[in-house]
């Protein structure tokens, strides 16, 4: 008789297991929210869509008594072919700049989740940030690298597009980003990163090329799980820089509820970290540059940053570059004038699935160059031709010479997508005037060592080796 009440427990304990749903369905991360300070941050997670009683607390040293979130929200997706979940944002506030802090999450009243972050820097601390673009390909040299992008122990890392692939999917995240970025250890599978550091990341064409929500319907994941400043130009579907949002009612309605106040408004925006100031945009082919609105945003947002001692850039799409492929996308060279007037240090792209280094330079544009068009359709927008005069400064060389006349363009587009190009490394004769490097054979990512007026900024790839390194001065 006990025998039989024995396994009757046991097969009814093994069934509540089985059946019980997990915790999350994406664990904690770290996001610099909309409005991004040295005392601010967010933590945001994916759970069940379940009524419970969720709590998030945090303190900034194991003396301190712990605080709760100022503020607790949530959007919930629940969209076709996506089980419907909850994405909560949480605020914190109160953060002694660079510092670490300990945050946890209570599930009704009982913890189930613990980690450390560091809170962004103030301006006259040191910092490092990682940058690497076209990363969610579920390679296995994409793994390596969030391993080496963990190893460089930076305050951030920045994504210049292409943040998951191919179509940037619900369903797409949670088998090729959140499982390598956000792992519970670090190894040659991924890296506990996003839990600690925030990603700060720009829409790239896998990101926000699909718009037709019949098609696929979880599609645009970009504006439901990054928090990030809502700063940019306003602007309608149908716009010069927002396309139409295609698909029934219904499955508009279930995009929108998800993404909330972040679509479109996310696709650019700007931010200061320490005595940086960042400029993020949508540099997409469906982005018309010759319309004046988001070139004036552009402008303004450099001119309103004077004050800061580095200003850098990040899109997705290069408009220098020296790749057989994408060769006619140089749309984005329309905005170099805006660039050097705004005293830009450094571009940092993706799309182009190598490294490559500019130069120091300058770039005129010869009016707004020629509209490239394709496809089945012929109607598709392929990029835009933009001719010109550059000025080269090749008298700085990183050492010894470390004052640069002109912007730095950076691609760094060997995040763990297929390699671009592998047989131009060495063949130089097929590289633009403007490339001073050109790698593209093994995946890499760019690091980046802030110290007051000085920038140190290296190449390494996925076993540590360093690939190039120059440093600049002020």
């Amino acid at each position: 008789m006990m025998r039989l009440v024995f396994s009757f427990l046991m097969l009814y304990f093994t069934t509540q297991l089985t059946n019980a749903q997990p915790v999350f369905v994406n664990k904690p991360y770290v996001q610099i929210g909309n409005n991004a300070s040295t005392s601010t941050l967010k933590i945001l997670w994916h759970a069940p869509d379940a009524e419970v009683k969720w709590e998030l607390e945090h303190r900034v040293s194991s003396k301190s008594p712990w605080k709760k979130a100022d503020e607790l929200t949530f959007t919930v997706l629940t969209q076709v072919n996506v089980t419907p979940n909850r994405v909560y944002h949480a605020s914190l506030s109160g953060l002694i700049p660079g510092s670490i802090f300990q945050y946890r999450i209570l599930k009704d009243g009982v913890e189930v989740f613990n980690a450390e972050a560091k809170a962004n820097k103030s301006v006259d601390q040191p910092y490092q940030f990682v940058v690497m673009g076209d990363i969610g390909a579920e390679t296995i040299d994409q793994k390596k690298l969030a391993e080496r992008a963990f190893l460089e122990k930076p305050d951030f890392i920045a994504v210049p597009g292409d943040i998951v692939y191919e179509n940037g999917l619900v369903s797409e995240y949670n088998k090729k980003f959140w499982p390598v970025y956000n792992a519970d250890k670090a190894d040659s599978n991924g890296a506990p990163i996003m839990r600690s550091i925030p990603f700060i990341a720009a829409v790239g064409n896998h990101d926000a090329d699909t718009r037709d929500l019949d098609k696929m319907p979880d599609a645009l994941a970009y504006y439901m799980f990054f928090d990030q400043p809502l700063n940019g130009p306003l602007a309608t579907e149908g716009s010069a820089f927002v396309p139409i949002l295609k698909g029934s009612e219904k499955n508009k309605k279930a995009f929108y509820d998800a993404a909330g106040e972040s679509y479109p408004r996310m696709s650019n925006f700007s931010y200061d970290y320490a005595n940086a100031h960042w400029t993020v945009i949508d540099s997409d082919t469906y982005v018309d540059w010759t319309d004046s609105t988001l070139k004036a945003w552009v402008k303004k947002d450099l001119a309103d940053s004077k004050n800061a001692t580095w200003h850098f850039v990040m899109f997705h799409h290069p408009g220098f570059s020296s790749s057989l492929d994408h060769f006619e996308q140089e749309q984005m060279r329309l905005l170099a004038p805006i660039f050097e007037k705004g005293k830009v240090d450094v571009v940092f792209n993706g799309h182009v699935h190598n490294y490559q280094r500019s130069y120091p330079m300058t770039f005129a544009p010869i009016k707004n160059g020629t509209l490239l068009v394709g496809g089945k359709d012929n109607k598709t927008i392929r990029g835009r031709v933009v001719v010109g005069k550059w000025t080269i400064d090749k008298n700085f060389d990183g050492q010894t010479n470390t004052h640069p006349k002109g912007v730095i363009y950076v691609i760094t587009g060997a995040g763990g997508q297929e390699l671009y190009n592998p047989e131009q490394e060495k063949d130089s004769d097929t590289w633009q005037k403007f490339t001073n490097k050109f790698i593209s054979t093994v995946h890499s990512l760019t690091s980046a060592e802030v110290n007051g007026n000085k920038l140190v900024i290296r190449q390494i790839d996925i076993n540590g080796k360093e690939l190039d390194k120059f440093v600049m001065e002020k």
